[in-house]
């Protein structure tokens, strides 16, 4: 469960809504409800993190599947695996080819010490990318840095959030009290994978550093949702009374979201950072890094930012929030603001217009 994978459950949603139909090809999900618009290939754990799970259909198999589903267009959201296959099956189709960059893999391959992969890594993104008449990037930020390594024929393909799923109003008293908050406590969120490439433990770093303090009038108390390969070190790293949530979905997601005070994203890996959005949408202020894509929604004006990896500035800044209300009621209503701008009508609309002009192209 993650961002992307969400984004592209909307996606087929989306193509359907407005007269389409969409096959989706993945891995092996034995948890998965079956679906007659879903194949699913034998798969396997990715060694450095157990969670994602890999596949390698033969390109042959997925061509044939295809021949008898006759597309119009095949997107690639992956440049491994399946992404591969559903490349080579759009040659032999002739079916115009789309892709979609939804990772940076050369700041995860420093996280995971492969860096020895750099040589390689952009050579085999731009060459797979450009293959396809569309690439297309979450952020203006994300599309720039591809442009600027050589890749052809970006657009930016945007994210919106749901109004009706998260909003202040799902704040909860019940959902506090699980955080073990009294009514007045200062609650800090933080939303995503346990993953070293997400910065978690520099915001358990700057949390330990705030609730040791002890100069705010208010008490401070810490609430993680999520799970990942660095759960274990994460827990054992964190101050004591912090709430692991573990992963929540639906209704329990946006309480968890409107019960905070402040929301803490730590990330600089992100290519758009779904949470943000969702934590703006729900009333949070915001602290984010000041690097990264996440600057298009959480920058200056909108929240407050602190130096990338650095647990103390960090800390500064919740601390900013802690003990300043109208500090927080000013970011907050900025961050609604921008939220309210991001609808999915307007990102969908945006990204079929993208559709057809890439049928419409020459190769």
């Amino acid at each position: 469960m993650n961002g992307v994978a969400r984004t592209l459950e909307r996606l087929v949603a989306a193509v359907e809504a407005r007269g389409g139909a969409v096959r989706v090809e993945t891995v092996h999900d034995p948890l998965e409800t079956p679906d007659a618009r879903v194949v699913r290939w034998p798969s396997w754990p990715f060694w450095a993190y157990p969670q994602l799970h890999m596949a390698a259909p033969l390109r042959a198999d997925v061509t044939h599947g295809l021949v008898r589903w006759r597309p119009t267009l095949i997107h690639a959201a992956t440049p491994f695996g399946v992404g591969l296959a559903a490349h080579a099956a759009a040659r032999s189709l002739g079916v115009p080819f789309v892709t979609s960059y939804h990772t940076s893999f050369p700041a995860y391959l420093r996280h995971y010490r492969l860096s020895a992969l750099n040589a390689i890594a952009w050579p085999f993104l731009r060459g797979f990318h450009n293959s396809g008449r569309r690439t297309f990037a979450p952020s203006r930020f994300v599309a720039d840095e591809l442009i600027a390594h050589g890749f052809r024929g970006v657009r930016v393909w945007s994210r919106g959030v749901d109004p009706q799923r998260f909003h202040p109003s799902f704040r909860s008293d019940e959902m506090r009290a699980a955080a073990s908050a009294a009514p007045f406590d200062f609650v800090v969120a933080y939303v995503g994978r346990l993953a070293p490439e997400k910065g978690v433990h520099t915001a358990i770093d700057a949390m330990r550093l705030l609730m040791a303090d002890g100069a705010g009038a208010r008490r401070v108390r810490f609430a993680i949702a999520g799970d990942g390969p660095d759960e274990a070190r994460c827990r054992a790293a964190a101050p004591e009374g912090t709430w692991f949530a573990g992963p929540l979905h639906g209704a329990a997601l946006s309480a968890f979201y409107a019960s905070a005070d402040a929301f803490v994203f730590p990330s600089t890996t992100e290519t758009f950072g779904n949470v943000v959005l969702e934590a703006m949408a729900s009333g949070l202020p915001v602290v984010g890094p000041d690097i990264g894509a996440t600057l298009e929604l959480a920058n200056e004006t909108t929240a407050l930012t602190f130096r990338a990896g650095d647990a103390v500035s960090l800390s500064q800044q919740l601390a900013r929030l802690r003990d300043d209300r109208s500090l927080c009621a000013l970011k907050r209503e900025a961050g609604l603001a921008v939220a309210r701008t991001r609808t999915w009508d307007a990102v969908w609309n945006a990204l079929i217009a993208d559709y057809a002009e890439a049928l419409a192209a020459r190769d």
